[in-house]
């Protein structure tokens, strides 16, 4: 992907503007977690409820430490064994997270992504994206740019052109206080 789609498409979310972009398995939708207008628009688009919750995307752990709480060294070896890669951790969230980041919960689902064009589109924008499917909730995610264009249309502000990283299942989701997997991949 070339170096302007990637300023274009950050320019868009610091804007406050929302984006395609493909990540391991479908495309996904994103923007600035701290634009909580942003977030909530993200969510009309999907028509997904604020009490679910969102998933942060990131190119390294670094980028989610405003959002987490401190990881002890045995969730940092649990985390570390799966990231980057197409695992997504539910991890206790910072007091001052953001209810349009965690909905109704405690944690905040989190995840490191080994997707070289969704890594890249977040150090491009200096931080974790807001990342859930590019549908509308209950509909079959976007693998291309060109559904995400037929699904929602003029909804979305900027398509990152790009391959998905081929996976056949959205990523795994895995919870960190016990370890159990809450979604397969």
């Amino acid at each position: 992907m070339s170096r302007l789609c990637l300023r274009t498409a950050a320019r868009t979310v610091w804007a406050g503007g929302v984006i395609a972009y493909p990540t391991e398995a479908v495309f996904g939708l994103g923007c600035d977690p701290r634009n909580e207008v942003a977030v909530h628009r993200l969510l009309a688009i999907k028509r997904r409820p604020v009490e679910k919750g969102v998933i942060l995307l990131a190119a390294a752990l670094e980028q989610l430490t405003p959002y987490i709480l401190p990881l002890d060294a045995a969730a940092l070896t649990a985390v570390n064994a799966t990231w980057p890669g197409p695992v997504t951790w539910l991890v206790p969230a910072q007091p001052q997270a953001p209810r349009w980041l965690r909905g109704q919960h405690g944690t905040l689902a989190v995840r490191v992504t080994a997707h070289p064009l969704a890594a890249a589109l977040c150090m491009a924008c200096g931080g974790p994206l807001v990342s859930t499917s590019a549908n509308v909730s209950h509909r079959p995610p976007a693998r291309c740019a060109l559904s995400v264009r037929r699904r929602l249309g003029q909804q979305v502000d900027y398509i990152v052109p790009g391959q998905t990283g081929g996976a056949k299942r959205p990523t795994e989701i895995r919870d960190l206080a016990s370890r159990r997997v809450i979604r397969a991949g």
